[in-house]
């Protein structure tokens, strides 16, 4: 049986909603879809595996000259994109020709949205038809190990309709069996195909129990930590990933959770994963990261990006445009007329708690050019930064400009997701 295709994609229910127009690559509407991904990124294509359908809402696009327009989709095309989907009416007025030209040209399904639906209802509709075909043993690609297992994590992932006695079934079923005490944490797992990196994991944590499975977008673990292992479980689990992942991946961890609490519990350390990946993939980040290693963060490590962009970047985009233009100003103002860093290094600075020796070792600076740095700041701004009534604020908007700004340099590995 086929994989879902894109003829079937755009049948969904909030697909049809935002009624969708094919522009271009008519020919090519049988294609099988592996994933639906939204993004705000147009620098780099390199994230896409291949297959998947891209969504945009355009607002890079609108001043991009004709070539840049033109290079994007070709980039696309070179990656093996199933499609892409443009909404446009608010960021972008109408769909740019040269976009069409080079989709004609290509063979690329270019589709011009025409009503506002939220991209996360949209992927979300289509993620899970292309995980139940898969777990029906429909798809193209399946995902790896055991049924049941994937199923499950499927299941707890979206939520199902599930109840205790259910899960703890299923997951015996799975050879899942967390000891009295143990602590869960849910882990997402992106660019790559293969457990192998969980696996490592587990190993190194000493006698882990884990569910996992590979599926289209990326692989889904669920840890679970016995009781004799000390200390935070989630630091744990990330140091045993920075050692266990190849360069090149992005791993995110949920939160910790009891083994007692429930299946719901359970659902919600491997939802914040995902959350937390889907942020990790489109949010620039705060600090420099290695880049002979794989980039592991947490749910609890992007708490801050995740509140500021609770219902998706779109729709707080003005409001955290205002927070960072009202704090921040000044600098930008600076920023725009001389080469510097210094909303970065204000950043990485509070959340370090001020140290100026942790600051300069991540931005790879001398104390010295820090502290000139800081008194830049300090004179720009007009204000202290380690006033603790400004601490939050200022962190805040520094977060909020990396957030709206969304530079494809920043960014965790650049693989591109919407925050849910």
């Amino acid at each position: 049986m086929a994989a879902l295709t894109l003829r079937e994609v755009l049948d969904l229910d909030p697909v049809r909603a935002a009624e969708p127009e094919l522009l271009a690559g008519h020919a090519a509407v049988d294609r099988p879809v592996r994933w639906v991904h939204s993004s705000e990124v147009y620098e780099d294509a390199n994230f896409l595996d291949g297959g998947e359908l891209l969504l945009t809402n355009g607002f890079g696009l609108t001043d991009a000259d004709d070539e840049v327009r033109r290079r994007y989709v070709r980039e696309l095309a070179a990656r093996g994109a199933a499609g892409l989907a443009v909404e446009v009416g608010r960021s972008l007025p109408h769909m740019p020709g040269e976009v069409v030209d080079e989709a004609h040209r290509l063979g690329l399904p270019l589709l011009a949205l025409h009503r506002v639906v939220p991209f996360v209802r949209i992927t979300e509709a289509a993620n899970r038809a292309i995980v139940a075909r898969g777990l029906s043993g429909r798809a193209v690609v399946r995902p790896w190990g055991d049924d049941h297992t994937a199923a499950l994590l499927a299941d707890l992932a979206d939520r199902a309709a599930l109840n205790q006695p259910e899960v703890e079934a299923r997951s015996a079923l799975a050879g899942f069996h967390p000891g009295p005490g143990a602590r869960l944490v849910g882990v997402s797992v992106h660019g790559t195909r293969e457990v192998a990196a969980v696996d490592r994991a587990v190993r190194l944590l000493g006698g882990a129990g884990v569910l996992r499975a590979a599926f289209p977008g990326d692989v889904l673990a669920l840890l679970a930590l016995p009781a004799k292992v000390a200390g935070d479980p989630v630091r744990a689990v990330q140091d045993a990933f920075r050692v266990a992942a190849e360069p090149g991946l992005t791993v995110a961890v949920g939160h910790a959770v009891d083994m007692g609490g429930g299946w719901l519990r359970w659902s919600d350390t491997l939802r914040a994963a995902r959350t937390t990946l889907e942020l990790a993939l489109t949010v620039p980040a705060a600090e420099p990261s290695r880049a002979d290693g794989p980039l592991v963060t947490s749910a609890r490590a992007l708490a801050l990006e995740r509140e500021l962009t609770r219902g998706g970047v779109d729709a707080n985009r003005d409001r955290l445009a205002r927070l960072v233009e009202h704090t921040l100003g000044p600098l930008l103002a600076w920023e725009a007329a001389h080469p510097s860093d210094l909303v970065r290094t204000l950043e990485v600075h509070l959340r370090n708690g001020c140290s100026p020796t942790r600051t300069a070792a991540l931005l790879h600076i001398g104390r010295q050019s820090l502290y000139q740095r800081l008194e830049r700041i300090e004179s720009l701004l007009g204000l202290e930064i380690d006033d603790p009534d400004l601490l939050g604020e200022l962190l805040a908007a520094s977060c909020a400009h990396r957030v709206v700004r969304g530079d494809a340099q920043g960014a965790f590995r650049a693989g591109r997701l919407s925050a849910v």
